[in-house]
């Protein structure tokens, strides 16, 4: 849908710093909703300022166009990383703890006032994953993000994000709220470990209305250790109300898990991307 650019921001006395330029594909160019999701990306994510989350630096227009200034990262997205090699149970862990904080910090945001905004992600993947050369987790793409707060513009029916992440309300049409989230991060944290997703249509590219009848039934976490099948099967439940009160809740489970392993942390994380970037086995 976009293209992602690398740029060289100038400044005054010589001042330079690289930065990602978004921006939608040319066959997509002139797409009025897509171009709506892209100016959103970056009035919402400008508002925004945590470590776990990519930063938004700018948004411009060029001969008609949109373009969305990102932060840069000079590493890659775990999904690339993923179709070379699976992450160790204490580095996943460390992933999702990270990905949890800046999605805690996302649901909490108020507006100026200070009301709650109601903020879903809505599109939690690896694939959204982005990692630096030195380690730092981050979250990307807001551009499907949703403000439950305010009137919501999307049409009944329309779902936002890619179905193998989307927990059963999303693939239904039906309103969302934090708790989607959750399940992006119970499929992330099953795919990290195993290389596979917890149900076999996730993989197959099954069509929404399939996917949501599988996901009545139960996960498969073969390759997980009894405790982060717990974690998992509470994000992953079927019923919003059934997984964890909130992703403050689920971070606090994932910490716990990491107790029992052995210290993973931006160092290993960084070494793992780097191993995983030359295409080295297990």
């Amino acid at each position: 849908m976009a293209e992602v650019h690398l740029a060289i921001s100038h400044g005054a006395s010589g001042f330079e710093r690289k930065v990602a330029i978004k921006l939608l594909a040319p066959e997509l160019a002139g797409d009025a909703d897509l171009e709506r999701a892209l100016v959103h990306e970056a009035t919402l994510g400008g508002t925004l300022h945590h470590r776990n989350l990519v930063s938004v630096l700018g948004l411009g227009i060029h001969e008609g166009a949109y373009y969305v200034v990102l932060e840069y990262l000079d590493g890659g997205d775990l999904a690339t990383a993923l179709r070379r090699r699976v992450m160790p149970e204490a580095l996943a862990l460390h992933v999702l703890h990270e990905l949890a904080l800046g999605l805690s910090y996302l649901h909490a945001a108020r507006d100026p006032r200070g009301l709650p905004l109601g903020i879903v992600h809505r599109d939690v993947a690896p694939a959204n994953v982005l990692v630096s050369s030195t380690g730092d987790v981050k979250l990307g793409d807001l551009g499907v993000a949703k403000l439950t707060a305010l009137a919501d513009r999307t049409a009944a029916g329309t779902r936002k994000g890619r179905f193998a992440y989307m927990a059963p309300e999303q693939l239904a049409g039906e309103p969302v709220t934090a708790a989607v989230d959750q399940f992006g991060l119970g499929v992330t944290l099953v795919e990290l470990i195993t290389g596979h997703r917890p149900f076999a249509g996730q993989d197959r590219g099954d069509p929404p209305w399939q996917l949501l009848e599988e996901l009545r039934a139960p996960p498969a976490l073969d390759g997980l250790a009894d405790d982060l099948q717990g974690i998992v099967l509470r994000a992953l439940a079927f019923a919003a109300e059934d997984r964890f009160p909130s992703i403050h809740e689920l971070r606090l489970a994932v910490a716990a898990a990491q107790r029992l392993r052995e210290p993973a942390g931006p160092l290993e994380l960084a070494r793992w991307m780097a191993t995983a970037e030359r295409g080295s086995g297990l």
